[in-house]
């Protein structure tokens, strides 16, 4: 379907992808790998963990979490009812008995006595509360072998400073959800509660095809009239960043070499995403081969020729439609495109960070200008004084100031000018 007097909203645009990439993306992670928790850290500790994982199922803890009552300061482990008459001019003096350090197993706490016990060990039974070494007089663990005493001034409450058998997780409750990457926070908790083996989603796998007779893999010579792909290489990094696994192709602007690529793809593809060639010149090779997508304008600069749908790609295990998303072939058009339309779809389902870039307003270093009816993307950067600076100009041909900016600065549409000192828009994007 073509489409040339499209004007799409930035909005409904992003809208649209995600209904038609969020689910194939889904359906294509959704597919359970059984991983250990040991190859997981092994992976880490070797820094090969270079794309997010994401659960696939609820993992469940196997022991309680913590497993036993435990101690959360160092201090005295008590029974409460003895120190009921404890006052600041009436101290209830105790024994001390021997300590409990973390590891091992303490005896029973006999009636009218106090163990020191340290963060993380376990409560000798019979003891129900935990008195901090600093609110104990003398506020120091007596010398290992001494016969000693300890006075309190205050009552305790029954469960103060003591960490409750399973009261973080019991076992058999849902320690992490499906659907959650595995960051820090919870690998370090599935280990904590015994979990040994997780089933993850694997990366989504992208086909990314950079259209262009003029265009050179890095590397190699140049020839006349001939550009390095640069398309491939930083799009391949965006959308790996944004967790997925990246097939790269470069087609001539010829459609039965573009054919021949979509008829070769990955077995497991699961997006087709394409530069160059959705504008409305005599070679927009992508355009004129995949009839059956949308190809259109949307509200944006850079950005604006775009398209989105539904193609056949052929694989070793047959046909199958796959969606597509094609961007324009200028670099900082293709980028900004990743930015604004799919890095937020890919991210969500992949579990990358950010799914969603840093945003803020700040006021503007110098005037702006831009186009009445459309959305436009500058770069930027902060200056000293914490104002958004511009890096260049509007051109959607200058990568390198793109790649000296740190932020994407959003002029919305209907606003010609912005004065110096005026509030704007921008995502971080570094």
């Amino acid at each position: 379907m073509h489409d040339d007097a499209t004007n799409r909203p930035v909005a409904d645009h992003a809208a649209a992808v995600a209904e038609l990439v969020g689910p194939a993306l889904l359906r294509a992670a959704t597919g359970p790998t059984a991983v250990t928790l040991a190859a997981l850290l092994a992976d880490a500790r070797a820094g090969a963990v270079l794309a997010p994982r994401v659960l696939v199922r609820d993992a469940t803890a196997a022991v309680d979490l913590p497993g036993f009552d435990n101690s959360q300061m160092d201090g005295y482990a008590v029974r409460c009812d003895d120190l009921a008459d404890a006052a600041p001019g009436d101290p209830v003096e105790l024994p001390v008995v021997a300590p409990v350090p973390a590891g091992t197993t303490p005896p029973p706490l006999p009636r009218g006595a106090a163990a020191p016990v340290m963060t993380g060990a376990p409560m000798p039974d019979g003891a129900d509360a935990v008195v901090k070494i600093e609110d104990a007089d003398p506020p120091a663990f007596p010398e290992l072998g001494t016969a000693a005493t300890v006075r309190f001034t205050m009552p305790v409450a029954g469960g103060t400073f003591v960490r409750s058998a399973g009261s973080d997780v019991a076992a058999g409750d849902v320690v992490v959800p499906a659907r959650t990457p595995l960051g820090p926070a919870q690998l370090g908790v599935l280990v904590a509660a015994g979990v040994a083996q997780v089933e993850t989603a694997g990366p989504p796998h992208v086909l990314l095809i950079s259209t262009g007779s003029e265009l050179v893999p890095a590397g190699r010579p140049l020839g006349a009239a001939q550009l390095y792909d640069a398309n491939g290489a930083a799009l391949t990094a965006a959308l790996a960043q944004a967790g997925a696994r990246v097939s790269h192709r470069v087609v001539a602007d010829d459609s039965a070499a573009l054919r021949a690529v979509l008829a070769e793809a990955p077995d497991d593809v699961a997006l087709v995403v394409t530069s160059g060639g959705v504008s409305a010149g005599a070679y927009e090779v992508v355009r004129q081969t995949l009839t059956d997508a949308w190809f259109g304008h949307v509200a944006v600069q850079p950005g604006g020729p775009q398209g989105l749908g539904t193609i056949t790609v052929g694989t070793a295990a047959g046909n199958r439609e796959v969606p597509l998303v094609a961007f324009p072939g200028n670099p900082v058009s293709a980028l900004v495109s990743v930015e604004l339309f799919l890095r937020p779809v890919l991210a969500e389902i992949t579990g990358a960070t950010p799914t969603h870039r840093s945003r803020g307003r700040a006021p503007l270093a110098e005037a702006v200008d831009s186009p009445r009816h459309l959305h436009q993307v500058r770069r930027g950067r902060r200056d000293a004084d914490g104002r958004v600076e511009m890096v260049g100009g509007p051109g959607s041909h200058l990568l390198a100031h793109l790649a000296a900016a740190t932020l994407l600065v959003h002029v919305p549409p209907g606003v010609t000018h912005l004065d110096e000192g005026d509030d704007v828009d921008y995502w971080e994007i570094r």
